[in-house]
């Protein structure tokens, strides 16, 4: 678990031998982190947050309250995942039929967003710095970037690192927070 002193961990937390939490890192109320749990530095994992066995969450990740992060879901550094979110791990779950063994790998790129009560269908990638708004179910992989809206989502633009809606013009933007540029190439978003 890795030193206990160097992490907070809600008295109503189970955290089950075997899991390692970096320094930094809260777990709050009511939260279960299974044994092969790999947790970074500085996350916080809000109420009520499951985290199973195989699940690698980087530095910096923020899970909001009520969060199940199933077998095969890797979040990169500096994640958000909203409030009642939802990731999947099998594309055609059935009670009586064991799918254990097919469990899908779905993988949370650097720095994206995932809004409250978004579905993740497992067996995708976001990428970089998406921003998934809220509500929507996202089916299919996502560029670097890019905001995902609806149900089934579809790109509705391009969002900059720092939160910003980038308005291109002639393949360039601008972040109007921080004045980093960016280029479209190839129908993909680049920062210069």
């Amino acid at each position: 678990m890795g030193d206990s002193a160097s992490y907070f961990v809600h008295e109503t937390a189970i955290i089950d031998e075997g899991c390692q939490i970096g320094e930094g890192s809260k777990i709050w109320h009511f939260s279960h982190l299974m044994q092969e749990a790999l947790v970074g530095k500085n996350c916080s994992i809000g109420q009520n947050v499951f985290v199973a066995n195989d699940v690698r969450i980087g530095n910096n990740v923020k899970i909001q309250n009520n969060v199940s992060l199933y077998s095969g879901v890797v979040c990169e550094d500096d994640v958000f995942l909203g409030p009642s979110m939802v990731f999947t791990n099998v594309k055609n779950p059935r009670s009586a039929v064991d799918r254990r063994g097919e469990f899908q790998k779905t993988i949370i790129k650097k720095g994206a967003t995932i809004g409250a009560n978004a579905t993740i269908v497992c067996g995708i990638s976001l990428g970089k710095y998406a921003f998934i708004a809220a509500g929507s179910v996202v089916t299919k992989n996502v560029s670097d970037y890019a905001i995902m809206v609806g149900v089934p989502a579809i790109q509705d633009g391009w969002m900059s690192e720092y939160g910003e809606r980038l308005s291109f013009s002639n393949g360039k933007a601008v972040c109007k927070a921080t004045n980093t540029q960016y280029i479209l190439e190839y129908g993909r978003c680049v920062k210069l």
